[in-house]
């Protein structure tokens, strides 16, 4: 009789014993469904004994094995181990997070376009490029860090490096932050390799999922191209993981293991002895100082390469303006249509108001179970909580006074699309946002029309800033610049730096007359400032001074636990508690901060609360969490949530 040693998806952070079947083809790396309480659940095998274990307990049986052939090895189980240690949770979740769920089925992915692939590559490679390539190729191991403005062909450099290495067997993984990216980096592979990638991302049901995992385990291909969880795919043979956009917060998983894929690849190419290369026009603050510190080697590419420059940007001072949208971004619009280009607005806020409130009384119509306001969605007539979902009817007298001096403020996207289509009525316009792009095949479908001409204009939020290149666009219109700014959080002026300079550098990416229009209300903003003289370098150097003064990343770490429940003084109380007993620890060199309210306080009716807990010494303030966090009981309606190294703070 052989025993197989399981885990499981739940946060207890041990083993479990089970018989296996007679004649089971089970072993280590299969899933299993197996009695787990009164339920059945499904679980993974790590490891398999022959002898009884020791104890009185009684032993069930596993009720069957899931899998024909095993789904993961001794590398992706020590990636699970590392996981667990790292994000302070148990190897369950860790090792169900990194498997594909899902059966296998018979679909067939659509991976690549074989006229491309017939078509072969015939690329001819800049001097920064070729000295790129040259250096990286240089070492099968270490870690590169590939920056430039925008247009400056960091792409085809992966590229090249990706040919150089799979030529020699080696396997690859290309990391990208979003799904709309993707279609056009498997086509570049099929241009320049001439050989199909697999692709992984959330947008594929389970199980095709799960058919590609089990291609790659099996060998069967060994490059893929996907987006955060494609980091885990079992490739074999590995010699390159590339993290393109690497400053995007998409990277970061808000789910349990709250793992970042720049780490999760950073450790794997160190196990697995593969070079790890990661590129972006607007390095994370974290990546910064590390090439300015010497533990990353940087390197640059500081020109377009395609005949383009970087576009002329002039801002617009909005206090001087009736309307949303300047009377210098209209004349812009009108001429570039006028000649045969196109244009993109980036207005980083979806729906038509940004807030319902009263003018007499000050009221505002927030949602009922978050600590957020409302937003009014004029083509279904809703106010919608972009949080929890609410949806409610719009009012047209104060709930709260019952005065009919009452109005919409702000705006979105969809506001937008009405005042263009008003202004320009022969513009053919596309909104790019979550409200319009419901299925994964929307996206793609608009983004080749543009492409092609076919659409004049492109509105939307932060799906049109990223890593696109369109060679029509001429005009990039930012229509609320200081949107994020103001945001309670140390990373907000990051995030608006790293949006306006990626969304702008749409523009003029083939012909050397782009142009960048900056709406803003704050046009003295140092941001603003530094971005319209592409003083990129002096905002990353005062951003850091700002940083270590105040004593953030990247100059300490930072662990969050955030507590959230239907009881609010519940929820105090336990975040009380863990304060005291974590303190009662006296390590020094460890800041405690909080327990207060987080600045977004309520969502979907819990009340939440966080802790901060800071230190220069990273292990040292991981492990006083991890064994205060491993053993802290809370009643069972208050949820605990821990993050190390989180992006945001809200």
């Amino acid at each position: 009789m052989n025993y197989a040693e399981v885990v499981f998806n739940i946060p207890v952070d041990r083993s479990f014993i089970y018989k296996l079947p007679s004649n089971s083809p089970g072993d280590m790396g299969y899933r299993v469904m197996a009695p787990f309480g009164a339920k059945k659940k499904m679980g993974c095998i790590i490891s398999v004994k022959s002898e009884v274990p020791d104890g009185t307990f009684k032993i069930k049986e596993i009720d069957r094995i899931i899998d024909e052939k095993p789904l993961f090895d001794d590398n992706l189980l020590g990636l699970a181990i590392w996981m667990s240690r790292m994000y302070l949770c148990s190897l369950g979740e860790a090792l169900l997070t990194i498997l594909p769920s899902g059966r296998r089925e018979t679909e067939t992915m659509d991976l690549y376009t074989q006229e491309a692939m017939e078509r072969g590559s015939d690329f001819i490679l800049a001097a920064q490029q070729r000295q790129a390539i040259d250096t990286i190729l240089s070492s099968r191991t270490g870690t590169y860090y590939l920056t430039g403005v925008t247009g400056s062909g960091k792409t085809e450099v992966f590229l090249q490096v990706a040919k150089a290495l799979n030529a020699e067997g080696k396997g690859i993984i290309y990391l990208v932050p979003e799904i709309s990216l993707i279609h056009q980096i498997v086509e570049s592979f099929a241009l320049v390799l001439g050989r199909e990638a697999a692709v992984f991302h959330s947008g594929m049901t389970s199980s095709q999922r799960l058919k590609e995992w089990v291609r790659l385990y099996e060998g069967k291909v060994n490059i893929v191209v996907g987006a955060r969880s494609a980091v885990f795919t079992p490739v074999k043979n590995l010699g390159l993981i590339v993290l393109d956009e690497e400053h995007e917060s998409a990277y970061k998983s808000n789910a349990t293991p709250r793992y970042h894929a720049r780490q999760v690849a950073a450790q794997r190419c160190r196990t697995e002895d593969a070079l790890f290369v990661m590129g972006s026009a607007t390095p994370s603050m974290e990546a910064y100082h590390r090439m300015i510190s010497g533990k990353l080697t940087r390197l640059d590419l500081p020109r377009r390469i395609s005949g383009g420059t970087l576009p002329a940007i002039e801002v617009v001072d909005m206090k001087r303006e009736k309307g949303v949208l300047s009377q210098r971004l209209m004349q812009e619009i009108q001429r570039v249509h006028s000649e045969g280009r196109q244009t993109i607005l980036f207005l980083n806020r979806r729906g038509f108001a940004h807030f319902f409130s009263c003018r007499s009384c000050g009221y505002e119509m927030k949602c009922s179970r978050c600590s957020v306001s409302l937003t009014y969605h004029k083509k279904n007539d809703t106010m919608i909580c972009h949080y929890c979902g609410l949806r409610s009817r719009p009012v047209d007298v104060c709930p709260e006074c019952g005065s009919l001096d009452v109005g919409y403020h702000g705006f979105g996207t969809e506001k937008i699309q009405e005042e263009i289509g008003k202004t320009f009525p022969e513009l053919i316009i596309k909104r790019i946002d979550t409200d319009t792009m419901r299925r994964k095949a929307d996206l793609q479908r608009a983004l080749s029309a543009f492409r092609r001409g076919e659409i004049h204009m492109l509105l939307g939020t932060q799906m049109v800033a990223k890593g696109l290149n369109f060679p029509g666009v001429k005009l990039v219109g930012i229509v609320a610049a200081d949107v994020g700014m103001q945001l309670p959080d140390f990373r907000a002026l990051e995030r608006t730096f790293s949006l306006i300079v990626q969304v702008s550098g749409r523009a003029g990416r083939m012909i050397p007359d782009g142009k960048v229009i900056v709406q803003t209300f704050r046009p003295d903003n140092p941001v603003i400032k530094r971005i319209t003289r592409g003083e990129y370098e002096d905002f990353y150097r005062e951003e850091l001074e700002s940083r270590k003064m105040l004593q953030f990343p990247p100059y300490v770490r930072l662990i969050r636990l955030v507590l959230r429940g239907k009881n609010q003084e519940r929820v105090i109380k336990a975040a009380d508690r863990f304060r005291v007993v974590i303190s009662e620890c006296g390590e020094h060199g460890v800041e405690i901060l909080g327990p207060v309210e987080c600045p977004f306080s309520t969502i979907a009716g819990n009340h939440r609360y966080h802790l901060l807990f800071r230190g220069r010494k990273f292990q040292k303030t991981h492990a006083l969490v991890k064994r205060v966090y491993s053993k802290f009981r809370i009643p069972p309606e208050i949820h605990m949530e821990i993050d190390v190294d989180p992006l945001s703070l809200l």
